[in-house]
C-alpha cells in the first residue's frame, strides 16, 4: 500500500505451493515493489494475469486473516474514488494495525439472539417511523431523523438496531465522541449483550483490535463507535446510523477527509442497507438528501414538537421586558436573562449558561485602536487568564510587554468572556447556590438536580437530572459572526443541543437567546424549525453555488505549488476557479508533508455542478499522477467537499 496517486491500482504477483493455501482474498501480504518489501492486502485470486511483463512472486503472507472482505474492498473503491484520494489510504481508516498475539486469541461464538420483536413504541411521536421499521426487513430504506427535544436518542437508535437484529442483519451505529459512545452503549448493552461491541480510538490498539475481530469474526454484528467505525466489517449489514453529522468531531483529519455520513451513504447504497441520519438539528447536506428524494423525513408532527420544547425568548423590541429595558440590547447577560435563572432557581431547578469560549479572557484587542492583539511569534491571537497574564492561545509564548503593530498602543481590552469569567461573575449574582463549569479538559457528563447554576462551553454541556429548568445562550455573536460558509448552521445546531437539554415549556422550561429575534436562526430556534432552516440554508447553497449544491474541492500548499497543480487540473463544462487567496497566518502544513509554510500559504477552490462531482474527483487524481510523475515537491493538500471553506 504505496499511497500514490499513480500507482493507485491492484498488481499481479505468482504465489508459491507452500502460500497456497494461506493466500486467500482480504489477507495481509508483503510484497517486493521497486527493490522494497511494502505492505499490501490481497484483493483476489485469479487464474490469468493480462500483465505483458513478467510478474513477481508474493513474498510471504503476513498473517491468514482475511481482514478485508469484496464488500469492503469496493466501499473502499468508492471512497477513494469520491474523495480523490487512493485506495490504500482509505484502507488504513478502515482497517486497524495489526496486532499479532491478539489475532492468535480464538474469538468466542455470537451471543444470544436480540428480541424477536424489539418495542417501537418510542417511535410513535413520529409517523413515518413504522414504516420505515417495516421497509428494514425487506428493503433498505433511507431517513434523515429529526429529533425532537429531550428525546432519548441513544434508547431510539437501540430499538432501530434491535429492529435490523430481529430480521437478522447487523448494525453499525456512529456518533461524534466519547461522551454520545458512553451513553449509546448504556443503552445497547443491556439489549444485545456480547454481541454490541465499541469501537472507538480511546480502547488502545490492542483492545479495538481485539473488538474489531469480534466483528469481523461474526461474534458480534452491533457495532456502535466514533468516525472510523462507519468502515466496521459486519456480516450482512442492514443498518447504520450517524448521529449529529454536523459535529466537527466526525470530520476525518487524514487523507482523503472522508466525512462518515457519505460513507454511510456509499455503503447504504453498494451493500443495500437502511440509512438513518439522525440529530436536533439538521445540516444541509442531510437535507440535501431528502429534496433529492434519495431519503425521506423522518420527524414528527408539529403538536408533537411544541408539546416537547422549551419556551423559547430572543431580544425583540415588540417584548415589553425588552423594551422597557435600555441596556437589554447591548447588555451581555441582560434582565430577561437573568429573570429566567432566577424563575427556574427559585423552583429548585438547575440554569445552563453557554458561552462559546472557554477560559478567562480568550480574545483580546488594543484598548487605542481595537485591533485584534496578536502574538510577536506566530501571530496567533492573544488571551487574558485569570492570573492577569497575557500570552498566545497558539505558542503559549507570555506576552508581558504587549505592543499593537497597528499604533504602538501597550494595553488590551476584552474582546470576548470566558467560562470561567462568566462563572465569576455569575458567582456574585447567585451567591446562594453552587456553580459548576464544564469545558476545555474538564468535561462534566451529568450534574444533580436542585438549584445550581452550570457554565459550559459548546459541546460539554452536561445533562441535568430532570433536565434544567432554563438556559441562556450568551455570547451569540461569536458564533453567527464567524466568517464561515457554516457559521449559522453551526450555530443553530449547537443551540438545539442545548435546548434539548432543557424542560418543556409545560414543564417551566425556558430558552433565553441573547440574539436579535429577527435574525433568521434565532427565528428557526423560536419555532423549533430545524427541517424549515435547513431548507432555507440549502436555496442559499443553490443561489450562491456552494456545497452541497455543488462539488467543491479545497488545494492548499504554498503559492509555488499551488499554481503549479490547478494549471494542470482539467475542470469539466463548467467548472469554477476561485482564487487564489492567502489563508489566515498559523495555518499548519498538509499532514505528512513534513515541511514548514512559513505562513506563505494559498488556497484555491475548484467549483463544479453536482452532476460532475465524479469528473472533478478523477481530474484531481490525474494532476496528482502528473505531479508525483515529474517529481514536483512541496507540500499540498487536496480535499473534495472541505468541512471549512472561510
Amino acid at each position: 500500500m504505496l499511497g500514490l496517486a499513480h500507482l493507485d491500482r491492484p498488481f499481479d504477483y505468482l504465489i508459491d505451493d507452500q502460500q497456497d493455501e494461506m493466500a486467500q482474498p482480504g489477507v495481509r501480504v508483503r510484497v517486493r515493489f521497486s527493490g522494497r518489501l511494502v505492505d499490501g492486502v490481497l484483493l483476489d485470486r485469479i487464474e490469468q494475469s493480462d500483465h505483458p511483463g513478467r510478474l513477481g512472486w508474493l513474498e510471504r503472507v503476513v498473517s491468514p486473516e482475511p481482514v478485508l472482505d469484496p464488500d469492503l474492498a469496493a466501499v473502499c473503491r468508492a471512497v477513494a474514488d469520491r474523495y480523490a484520494g487512493t485506495m490504500s489510504d482509505v484502507i488504513r481508516l478502515a482497517i486497524p494495525p495489526r496486532h499479532a498475539r491478539t489475532e492468535k486469541e480464538q474469538t468466542g461464538a455470537p451471543g444470544t439472539a436480540a428480541p424477536t420483536a424489539p418495542d417501537l413504541t418510542g417511535w410513535s411521536a413520529y409517523p413515518a417511523a413504522a414504516s420505515f421499521v417495516e421497509s428494514m426487513r425487506e428493503g433498505h430504506p433511507r431517513a434523515v431523523w429529526q429529533a425532537t427535544a429531550g428525546e432519548d436518542w441513544p434508547a431510539r437508535l437501540a430499538e432501530l438496531a434491535s429492529a435490523a437484529s430481529a430480521a437478522g442483519r447487523g448494525s453499525i451505529l456512529v456518533v461524534p465522541d466519547q461522551r454520545d459512545l458512553d451513553r449509546l452503549e448504556s443503552a445497547c448493552a443491556p439489549v444485545f449483550g456480547d454481541r454490541c461491541v465499541t469501537l472507538a480510538a480511546g480502547l488502545g490498539p490492542t483492545a479495538r483490535y481485539r473488538r474489531w475481530l469480534a466483528v469481523r469474526r461474526g461474534a458480534a454484528d452491533v457495532v456502535l463507535g466514533t468516525r472510523s467505525a462507519v468502515f466496521a466489517p459486519v456480516h450482512d449489514l442492514g443498518l447504520v446510523v450517524i448521529w449529529d453529522d454536523g459535529d466537527d468531531s466526525l470530520n476525518e483529519p487524514r487523507a482523503p477527509y472522508p466525512h462518515p455520513r457519505e460513507v454511510a451513504v456509499l455503503r447504504s447504497h453498494r451493500q443495500r442497507c437502511a440509512l438513518v441520519i439522525g440529530g436536533f438539528a439538521r445540516t444541509t447536506e442531510a437535507h440535501a438528501l431528502v429534496a433529492s428524494g434519495w431519503a425521506h423525513d423522518l420527524v414528527a408532527d408539529r403538536p408533537t414538537v411544541r408539546a416537547r420544547t422549551a419556551r423559547v425568548v430572543a431580544l425583540s423590541a415588540e417584548d415589553r421586558r425588552v423594551a422597557g429595558d435600555p441596556l437589554a440590547r447591548s447588555a451581555r447577560i441582560p434582565g430577561v436573562a437573568f429573570d429566567a435563572a432566577r424563575k427556574a432557581i427559585a423552583a429548585d431547578l438547575p440554569v445552563l449558561f453557554s458561552v462559546p469560549r472557554r477560559g478567562y479572557l480568550p480574545s483580546l484587542a488594543c484598548a487605542r485602536c481595537r485591533a485584534h492583539a496578536r502574538c510577536r511569534a506566530c501571530h496567533g491571537p492573544l488571551q487574558l487568564d485569570s492570573a492577569e497574564t497575557v500570552s498566545c492561545r497558539w505558542c503559549g509564548r507570555p506576552e508581558p510587554n504587549f505592543r499593537c503593530a497597528e499604533c504602538g498602543g501597550g494595553e488590551v481590552r476584552a474582546l470576548t468572556t470566558g467560562a470561567r469569567r462568566t462563572a465569576e461573575e455569575l458567582s456574585r449574582a447567585f451567591s446562594e447556590v453552587p456553580i459548576t463549569t464544564s469545558g476545555g479538559a474538564t468535561i462534566s457528563a451529568d450534574v444533580d438536580g436542585g438549584a445550581r447554576i452550570v457554565v459550559a462551553t459548546p459541546g460539554a454541556e452536561p445533562r441535568a437530572e430532570g433536565g434544567y429548568g432554563a438556559a441562556v445562550l450568551l455570547d451569540t455573536w461569536a458564533q453567527l459572526d464567524r466568517a464561515d460558509l457554516r457559521a449559522a448552521e453551526d450555530a443553530v445546531r449547537r443551540w438545539m443541543a442545548v435546548g434539548s437539554l432543557v424542560r418543556a415549556h409545560e414543564d417551566g422550561g425556558t430558552l433565553v437567546i441573547v440574539a436579535d429575534a429577527a435574525l433568521t436562526p434565532v427565528q428557526a430556534m423560536i419555532r423549533w424549525d430545524p427541517v424549515g432552516f435547513a431548507d432555507q440554508e440549502l436555496a442559499q447553497r443553490v443561489e450562491l453555488g456552494f456545497p452541497p449544491a455543488v462539488t467543491m474541492a479545497s488545494v492548499d500548499g504554498t503559492a509555488r505549488t499551488v499554481s503549479a497543480f490547478v494549471e494542470s487540473v482539467e475542470l469539466p463544462d463548467g467548472g469554477q476557479m476561485l482564487g487564489p487567496v492567502p489563508l489566515p497566518p498559523g495555518v499548519r502544513p498538509p499532514a505528512g508533508s513534513g515541511e514548514a509554510l512559513d505562513g506563505d500559504v494559498e488556497r484555491v477552490l475548484l467549483r463544479v455542478p453536482r452532476r460532475d462531482g465524479r469528473l472533478l474527483a478523477e481530474s484531481l487524481v490525474a494532476a496528482q499522477v502528473r505531479r508525483n510523475a515529474q517529481h514536483e515537491t512541496g507540500p499540498i493538500r487536496v480535499q473534495v467537499d472541505p468541512p471549512t471553506i472561510g
